[in-house]
């Protein structure tokens, strides 16, 4: 099996099957596309759509203290100050005198910033900050109406929430506040795809505890989100722990450790997990003139939560896990298979289905088992072309199972279920499809792991 590597002609394949294939297109792509943002295409919505759903399977329905939130995209200007976006969220922004291209500061060697050259050996303009929020009105008229921001973090949802779920969930110190959604932030360079944009989606967890316990539950979340990603089917060699230093530190953060991928592009952030202590909740008491103690009325305690954080970005996630998948595997002299190695949980098409033949009423038995397992997987039918031509299809986006109807089935009602990894095909009686399919997945370790 080849391994992935830091090598940019493999990104350059992932973005070119994303586009082929139907996974993810340019935005505006009709008028030349925007670099900052993307589409997902019918196979790139189902794989972001299952990748959510499992994370949201394995930080809410596996966990009777966690329950779920879907916060306002716009929220009131003082949320921003009190978490200090406003004042701290920007980045120094630095140009080339010559061609003009912009530059995050801290994005540049050493020797470039001290020289303060660009890449091109250019002079750089002095450093000024440049706010990452996306600034706006509400309101009928611009000059009356209040500033609001397009949300740069799901996070602060749940804090400004967080009196709202003690009252009315009846959840009980640990206990957690998941949320998936939509964030912006006007990000001076966008690249790599669709891992660094200026508009995305997190898929974050805040769980609140006791201040005397913090350090047990920040372990405890370190390594239930690194085996997460085994759950999910990725290699564990490509991924890794990287804390953030004294001087990296987030001014919210006690602890603060980075799950990293490592991609075509090298290693880079995938997910944080931060000790962001009873900085968020103090804040917004303190701005908002609300009172977000928690009582402990078993205890008679009454204090401010610490708060565990886990966040994760599910459209670098979608990114992780097709480079992950991506192979092209030698399989006969001189043939190359393209393979997306999806685990079965997440892949966009469940089971392909196909008969052999149109003719002989093979393709109306084959379309009657297709619509039987539609109300248990995703299914696909196709019908066209050679079988072998038609298998590479379904591997090339990542279909784990295909059902083949044949001349035999007509004759003993068995098909063949074909597995996508080791290409083995065996015979199964129709009727034991769904389980057989069901059961696989259920056992599923990745070829090589």
């Amino acid at each position: 099996m080849s391994e992935p590597r830091v090598d940019p002609k493999v990104m350059e394949s992932i973005v070119s099957l994303c586009k082929r294939r139907g996974f993810i297109f340019p935005s505006s792509d009709i008028y030349g596309g925007l670099s900052s943002a993307w589409d997902y295409g019918p196979l790139g919505v189902e794989l972001k759509n299952r990748v959510e759903r499992f994370w949201w399977r394995e930080m809410t329905q596996l966990h009777d203290e966690i329950v779920g939130l879907d916060a306002a995209i716009m929220m009131h200007p003082r949320v921003w100050e009190a978490s200090g976006h406003v004042e701290n969220f920007d980045d120094l922004l630095v140009e080339d005198t010559v061609t003009n291209e912009r530059f995050r500061f801290d994005h540049l060697s050493a020797e470039q910033r001290e020289k303060m050259v660009s890449p091109a050996g250019n002079p750089l303009s002095a450093p000024r900050k440049f706010n990452l929020m996306f600034k706006t009105h509400l309101g009928p008229v611009e000059e009356s109406a209040s500033t609001v921001y397009l949300r740069p973090e799901t996070a602060q949802g749940i804090y400004v929430n967080f009196k709202n779920v003690v009252q009315t969930s009846r959840v009980r110190i640990p206990f957690g506040i998941a949320q998936v959604g939509k964030a912006f932030r006007n990000e001076i360079v966008t690249k790599n795809f669709i891992f660094r944009t200026c508009e995305f989606e997190q898929m974050e967890m805040q769980y609140f505890v006791h201040p005397s316990e913090d350090e047990k539950w920040f372990d405890f979340w370190r390594a239930e989100r690194m085996a997460y990603y085994d759950k999910i089917g990725i290699r564990p060699t490509h991924l890794r722990w990287k804390e953030h230093g004294p001087d990296e530190l987030a001014h919210y953060a006690k602890a603060a450790f980075d799950v990293e991928y490592l991609f075509p592009f090298g290693w880079s952030e995938l997910e944080g997990v931060h000790n962001r202590t009873d900085f968020d909740l103090s804040r917004h008491a303190e701005y908002s003139g609300k009172d977000l103690t928690y009582l402990d009325d078993q205890n008679n305690e009454r204090y401010v939560p610490y708060i565990i954080e886990t966040s994760a970005g599910l459209t670098r996630s979608v990114l992780m896990i097709l480079a992950d998948a991506y192979e092209e595997e030698a399989v006969g002299e001189g043939d190359v298979r393209t393979v997306l190695r999806f685990h079965p949980e997440v892949a966009p098409i469940t089971v392909g289905v196909f008969p052999l033949v149109k003719k002989d009423g093979l393709s109306e038995l084959a379309r009657d088992i297709e619509r039987g397992l539609r109300e248990s997987f995703t299914t696909f039918y196709d019908q066209g072309g050679a079988i072998g031509r038609r298998y590479r299809r379904q591997d090339e986006i990542g279909t784990p199972y295909c059902i083949t109807i044949d001349y035999e089935t007509k004759e003993n009602g068995t098909v063949t279920l074909r597995f996508r990894d080791s290409m083995e095909q065996i015979r199964v009686p129709v009727g034991e499809v769904e389980a057989k399919i069901r059961e696989a997945t259920k056992a599923y370790r990745r070829v090589g792991l």
